[in-house]
């Protein structure tokens, strides 16, 4: 898929990977910083644990990375990683407790739905389209792998992503409550949004 201004493709190329991890960064540090700081060792971890394979991104002509909506499935993820993977970057202490901490964020995969992992656009080119279009691909991916819906999680520190969402056809079905943890994440509720595509 391609227009002016950008082009969407699977993937990213090698080049860019570095600059999806920051983007990455960017757009989800404010409900990570406690877990992952400091910048240096959160940046490592997400280089051992990002694939590209789970992923769907826009670029512009020059081949400059725009925006990424990672995805995950039964065979992998778009952030990917364990405890292997947090025990090499922050010690085995320092790993053990922040993988029982981010377990908490992870979602069972169904059969039928395809997850979602994250979706993010450089800040200086949102209200583009971009965000809309990588929306528009990862539905066109989930038809082609035969998913009935797309399922995401949407945090309520991020009103105006959850006002993305509601126009490109998710519904909310349930909102979890943090709880104590909201000190640690920084938000009081996910709620998840359900887009039926077939």
């Amino acid at each position: 898929m391609t227009n002016d201004a950008f082009s969407i493709a699977d993937g990213f190329l090698p080049s860019q990977r570095s600059r999806a991890i920051g983007l990455f960064w960017e757009a989800f540090k404010s409900k990570l910083e406690l877990l992952m700081r400091p910048d240096e060792k959160a940046l490592r971890f997400f280089d051992m644990a990002v694939d590209p394979r789970y992923a769907i991104s826009a670029s512009s002509a020059d081949g400059t990375l725009l925006g990424v909506v990672g995805f995950k499935t039964k065979d992998g993820a778009f952030i990917g990683g364990g405890l292997k993977e947090l025990c090499d970057v922050y010690g085995g202490l320092g790993g053990l407790w922040r993988g029982l901490a981010l377990s908490v964020l992870d979602r069972p995969i169904e059969r039928d739905t395809l997850l979602m992992d994250g979706i993010f656009v450089s800040s200086d080119m949102r209200g583009l389209g971009i965000g809309s279009a990588l929306l528009a691909a990862i539905k066109d991916r989930a038809r082609a792998d035969g998913y009935a819906k797309i399922r995401l999680d949407v945090i309520d520190t991020n009103p105006r992503a959850r006002a993305l969402y509601e126009r490109q056809g998710f519904v909310a079905l349930e909102t979890a409550n943090m709880g104590p943890l909201r000190h640690i994440f920084r938000f009081q509720q996910a709620t998840t949004m359900i887009c039926r595509i077939r």
